[in-house]
């Protein structure tokens, strides 16, 4: 990991955002393992533990882009997600992409660039400290999901 960032919240929540989506992703396999039903609902994202997975990467890859067209930044060439029929075998390997090209794009940005606002695609305007907040916290709020269901499965 880069330590030269320009601001040093962007380097602490980059290296959240990477401790967290590899916990997350942990937390998928166990689940996987376990044949784990997600709850029903109409959420697409909870079609399947596959389909979950995906968003968890989407999103990650989303809010990146979107902090990178905001601040006016190149692309991040953060690849496609797998297929949900290949996610599960590529999904390691997806992630490391995944988090190297995420550790690149807000080393030089000034720390006063943080505080800009913007309007999210779920149309909220927010500034990019609250963007990378929301990253970090996105893959904690499904792991947290994904145990909860681990342990009333075991309770059963």
């Amino acid at each position: 990991m880069n330590t030269n960032f320009k601001y040093r919240g962007a380097r602490a929540m980059t290296i959240l955002h990477a401790q967290h989506m590899r916990s997350c992703l942990a937390a998928w396999y166990k689940a996987k393992d376990a044949k784990i039903e997600l709850p029903k609902t109409d959420d697409s994202d909870y079609d399947s533990l596959e389909h979950l997975i995906y968003h968890v990467f989407s999103a990650a890859r989303g809010y990146m882009v979107w902090m990178c067209e905001k601040l006016e930044l190149p692309d991040p060439q953060i690849r496609e997600i797998p297929n949900l029929d290949c996610i599960e075998k590529e999904a390691e390997d997806f992630l490391d992409h995944l988090l190297a090209r995420w550790a690149l794009p807000l080393v030089d940005v000034e720390p006063k660039r943080y505080s800009e606002m913007y309007v999210s695609s779920w149309k909220m305007e927010m500034c990019i400290e609250a963007m990378i907040e929301h990253a970090v916290m996105h893959p904690i709020r499904h792991e947290f999901q994904l145990k909860e269901l681990l342990e009333k499965q075991s309770q059963s």
